[in-house]
C-alpha cells in the first residue's frame, strides 16, 4: 500500500457540475464511502471485505473512491496512519483515531475532516447503523447539499436489537437514526430478507433498493495440508463466521449428537465471548470430541477449508446476506443454510444447496443424507460455482450500484 496525498488538495468539480448539459448524469463519480471499521480489522466480519470489494470495483469502472474510517480494531487500534490516506487497490482510505465513547466510534477527527471535505464529493455512502461515523457523515451531507444513502448491513433487525442493547438502539433510532434513515436519497439492502426485516420496525424509510454482496475467490491458494490446520480430522463440515449468537451454534452442536460419522469444523472470530458457552454445550451433548473450533481462519488459507468440506452449514437466526455462503458457493462446496439468511432466494433459484429449517433433528437429518450422497453434494457444489460466477462477481455488483447511484444524482 502506498502513501498519497490528502483528497482535499485537489480540484473538484462544483455540486452544478453533476449533471451534463445533455441532463445526462456523469460518467465518472467521486464517492465518498463511510464506514466505522476497516482493513485490517478484519475481526468485525463480512461488511469490510464487501464494502472494501466494492470500492475496489467502482474504481476499477473509473470512479474516484475515497473511505473515511476510523483505527478501531477490537481493544486496541490498527497500525495504520492517521491523517495521510492509504493506497489500497486504487481506494484511498483515510483513518481517523477514536476518542472516548469507544463503542460508538466517535471521532472528532473524522468530523472536522467531514466538515471540510464533504461538499467535494458527488455522493456519499453509509454503511453502518446506530454508529456515531453515520450520523455525523450524514449530518454533514445534508449541510453541504450532497446526496447520501444508507446500507444497514443487516443491523436493522428488531430480534437482534431486542436481544443487545435494547434499550440504548431503541433510544438511538428515536434520537439519531431516525433522521438519518428518512433523510437518506435511498437505502440499500443486500437481499430482500433485509429489506422486510428494515422495514417491519415501523421507521419512515425512503424508496429502498437491493443489491447482492460479490465474492472474490482465488485461482490459486495453499492447499490444506500446507496451512496451519493441516491436522483436522476428516471428512468434515464446515462453519466458517464470527461466533455469534445470531449465527445458529447452538442449534448446530445440538444438532452434531445424531450426525456420527462426520467431523464438525467452527472456525472464526468470537468477539462476543461465548466460545466457552459453546464448547460446554457440546460437552453435554456429547460431542465434543467430534468438534473442532479453529479460531480466527487467514484469507489466505479459509479457501481450502471450503474446498476439503464435504459441505459448508450456516444455521443463522438471522443474516442478512451471508458473504460466507456465496464463498463456499465459489469453492464448489454444497451449502446447507437456514430460511433466515438472505441468500437463501439465490441458492433456492439456481439449486446450489440446501434450504433447511434449523430445529436440530431436522438439520441433522438433512445433513446426514447430504453426507451419504455424493453425486448430490457434487451436482450442488458444480451449480454453486456458476452461481458465482454468473451472479456474484464484484464487477456486476459494482455495475449495478454505479447504476443506482447515477439513478440518485439524477433525482438530486
Amino acid at each position: 500500500m502506498g502513501l498519497l496525498i490528502d483528497l482535499n488538495q485537489h480540484v473538484v468539480k462544483s455540486p452544478s457540475s453533476r449533471l451534463a448539459a445533455s441532463g445526462e448524469p456523469i460518467a465518472k463519480l467521486r464517492v465518498l464511502q463511510v464506514v466505522p471499521s476497516y482493513y485490517p480489522a478484519v475481526r468485525y466480519g463480512g461488511p469490510i471485505r464487501s464494502v472494501h470489494a466494492l470500492c475496489a470495483a467502482l474504481v476499477r469502472r473509473g470512479h474516484q473512491v475515497s473511505v473515511y474510517t476510523t483505527n478501531v480494531d477490537g481493544d486496541g487500534d490498527s497500525d495504520v496512519p492517521l491523517g495521510t490516506p492509504v493506497d489500497m487497490d486504487g481506494v484511498l482510505v483515510h483513518y481517523f483515531p477514536v476518542g472516548a465513547m469507544r463503542r460508538l466510534y466517535w471521532s472528532p477527527a473524522l468530523a472536522r475532516q467531514l466538515r471540510r471535505g464533504v461538499a467535494d464529493f458527488d455522493l456519499v455512502h453509509l454503511h453502518s447503523v446506530f454508529l456515531w461515523p453515520t450520523y455525523s457523515a450524514a449530518r454533514a451531507a445534508r449541510r453541504a447539499g450532497v446526496p447520501y444513502l444508507m446500507s444497514p448491513r443487516g443491523s436493522l433487525v428488531r430480534d437482534l436489537i431486542r436481544a443487545k442493547s435494547r434499550f440504548a438502539k431503541s433510544a438511538w433510532i428515536q434520537l439519531v437514526e431516525r433522521r438519518s434513515l428518512s433523510q437518506a436519497a435511498r437505502v440499500h439492502v443486500t437481499s430482500e430478507i433485509e429489506e422486510a426485516d428494515a422495514k417491519a420496525l415501523g421507521l419512515r424509510l425512503p424508496e429502498t433498493f437491493c443489491v447482492p454482496n460479490g465474492v472474490n475467490w482465488p485461482s490459486r491458494h495453499p492447499p490444506l495440508g500446507a496451512g496451519p490446520f493441516a491436522h483436522i480430522p476428516r471428512p468434515y463440515a464446515l462453519f466458517l463466521s464470527r461466533v455469534s449468537r445470531k449465527k445458529g451454534l447452538d442449534r448446530l452442536i445440538r444438532a452434531w449428537k445424531w450426525v456420527p460419522q462426520l467431523a464438525l469444523i467452527i472456525a472464526g472470530n468470537d468477539d462476543e465471548g461465548i466460545l466457552p458457552e459453546l464448547e460446554a454445550l457440546a460437552r453435554n451433548e456429547g460431542v465434543a470430541d467430534r468438534l473442532t473450533f479453529l479460531g480466527p481462519v487467514s484469507d489466505e488459507h479459509k479457501w481450502a477449508l471450503y474446498e476439503n468440506a464435504e459441505m459448508f452449514i450456516l444455521p443463522s437466526y438471522s443474516e442478512n446476506f451471508g458473504n460466507v455462503v456465496a464463498e463456499a458457493m465459489a469453492m464448489a462446496c454444497p451449502v446447507v443454510i437456514t430460511p433466515d439468511v438472505g441468500i437463501a432466494k439465490l441458492v433456492r433459484e439456481v439449486g446450489c444447496g440446501i434450504i433447511t429449517p434449523g430445529e436440530p433433528r431436522v438439520l441433522a437429518q438433512v445433513i446426514t443424507e447430504l453426507q451419504q450422497n455424493e453425486l448430490q453434494r457434487k451436482r450442488l457444489g458444480a451449480l454453486g460455482r456458476q452461481a458465482a460466477i454468473e451472479h456474484l462477481s464484484w464487477a456486476g455488483v459494482a455495475a449495478q450500484m454505479e447504476a443506482e447511484y447515477h439513478r440518485i444524482l439524477g433525482r438530486a
